[in-house]
């Protein structure tokens, strides 16, 4: 099956959505099927095409950008792969979405859109008229997608948009895959953050406002007089992160005052974060709002032994609810973090799983076989889909 795949960045950008994304293209590809990723050139030392692990990569110069976003002509280059391929993965949120999915519905090719998130950009005029034209395109894909992949009824039931579609969702598992972590590497790694004592507590994320991580920084006071030898090790791209520059300002004299009990390490590549997350002793997952609504990095720190702390939003709060490893604390309430670590660290056994149970929950295999299910579909014309009757879930 020739498969394009459909979204704004993909990598080397570092988010959960571009690490699904290339997951699912790497997986398809080792199942034997021919994928096409189709993305903006948001970078432009970046290759206008290239292969990457047998995945053709095509990227969309950018005219402009807006905020966290990049207008790009998209339909163009949409329109000459979608007549290539069988099938049209669509990721959103995405402001061209919209467009792609009616040119994969024209064009009869099967077009199945995967909902990650809502969007909401940073307080202003022009970022508020971002998030609605988006949200309208969005919805427009929503219209002309055979199905409507959701990480979880949780969030779907949740979420504005995906409630529109409940005859189209299908729920499929993230695909997560990470390496076991070594055992010497990660007490090399504990030594290096002055950790051979008190616990580490881990964030892996963007320093961006949506991911709370303010929140944390108000909790670890509380933290420290009950562990006084705690610190936090914050895994991801702080320095220049796309509109977050104001957040990050804000953030800094209150990390300065925590001085060696906060240390950033900045992008770790995937043999890395395993280690990094065996050397935690939790992992915190400070989300505000809607625009996480699973959380990769959880089901990441579990199957490497480390159980988590999250905020209880919708689809955010299934990992530990699925598993037991861990705890759900209400967002945006410091008080309530510190507490929740406190418990975690405090009694480690407690919320500790097997990893083999974690990785029955969280098989990739389910993942891949939910798409190839849903993209051999024989495509139609209409808008509405026969073979979605109602929401379904993948098997497993």
């Amino acid at each position: 099956m020739r498969v394009l795949i459909v979204l704004t960045y993909y990598r080397p950008h570092v988010s959960g959505l571009t690490i699904y994304a290339e997951r699912l293209a790497q997986q398809l590809v080792a199942r034997g099927h021919r994928v096409t990723v189709l993305c903006a050139r948001h970078d432009r030392s970046l290759p206008r095409r290239e292969v990457v692990n047998g995945t053709r990569i095509v990227r969309v110069p950018v005219v402009a950008r807006i905020s966290k976003g990049v207008v790009m002509p998209m339909p163009l280059w949409a329109l000459w792969q979608v007549w290539r391929h069988d099938a049209v993965s669509v990721h959103l949120p995405q402001f061209d979405g919209g467009a792609v999915a009616m040119i994969g519905r024209l064009a009869r090719r099967r077009t199945v859109v995967t909902y990650h998130c809502d969007l909401r950009l940073p307080k202003g005029l022009v970022n508020r008229l971002a998030d609605l034209v988006t949200y309208l395109m969005n919805l427009l894909a929503g219209v002309f997608a055979h199905q409507v992949v959701a990480y979880t009824e949780d969030y779907a039931e949740h979420s504005s948009l995906l409630r529109r579609f409940r005859r189209k969702i299908r729920v499929c598992p993230p695909p997560v895959v990470i390496a076991r972590p070594e055992p010497g590497t990660v007490e090399q790694l504990r030594a290096t953050w002055g950790a051979t004592q008190g616990p580490v507590i881990g964030m892996a994320a963007r320093l961006a406002t949506e991911k709370g991580v303010e929140h944390l920084v108000r909790a670890m006071p509380v933290v420290l007089e009950r562990f006084p030898d705690a610190r936090v090790v914050f895994a991801g791209a702080h320095v220049d992160v796309v509109g977050e520059a104001g957040y990050r300002a804000s953030l800094a004299p209150d990390i300065e005052r925590l001085g060696e009990r906060w240390r950033f390490v900045g992008e770790l590549g995937p043999d890395e974060m395993a280690d990094f997350f065996g050397a935690l002793d939790v992992l915190v997952v400070s989300s505000v709002n809607s625009t996480e609504s699973f959380g990769l990095v959880q089901v990441e720190a579990m199957l490497c032994g480390t159980p988590v702390v999250a905020s209880d939003l919708p689809g955010v709060r299934q990992p530990v609810a699925m598993t037991g490893m861990g705890v759900v604390v209400p967002p945006a309430d410091p008080g309530s973090l510190a507490a929740g670590l406190v418990e975690v660290v405090g009694d480690p056994d407690r919320y500790t799983v097997p990893r083999d149970q974690i990785q029955d929950r969280f098989d990739v295999t389910s993942t891949i076989a939910c798409y190839e299910d849903l993209l051999a579909k024989r495509p139609t014309l209409g808008c509405s889909d026969a073979n979605a009757g109602e929401a379904g879930h993948a098997p497993g």
